[in-house]
């Protein structure tokens, strides 16, 4: 194998790992969006847990977060709480939902 095989390879991979990665904060990221949701809603325990895998399902439906966005922004819609905050509130977790992903929790 060449070293410019080797090479490919090793961005190859990189490339699996960097998009695993992604895959797994975004999926945190909605998870933690779900519960926090969840308490919003008035939901907790086993209840607020299911209601956090339903918003990871949801981001299934379609590319991007819109569905997550959409999903979330109509079950809160009663409580008076805006797209733009759902929005914020989603940048806020995906900081947090890389942070641990990284530190493998």
């Amino acid at each position: 194998m060449s070293s410019f095989d080797k090479r490919q390879e090793g961005f190859e991979k990189k490339f699996a790992l960097d998009e695993e990665q992604k895959f797994k904060a975004e999926a945190r990221r909605n998870r933690l969006l779900g519960l926090w949701a969840a308490e919003k809603l008035g939901k907790t325990g086993d209840e607020a847990a299911a209601y956090a895998k339903d918003v990871v399902s949801a981001d299934f439906e379609e590319a991007g977060d819109g569905d997550v966005l959409r999903k979330v922004a109509k079950d809160l819609a009663d409580k008076g709480i805006s797209e733009a905050e759902i929005r914020q509130k989603m940048d806020e977790l995906v900081a947090v939902a890389v942070a641990q992903v990284k530190s493998g929790q």
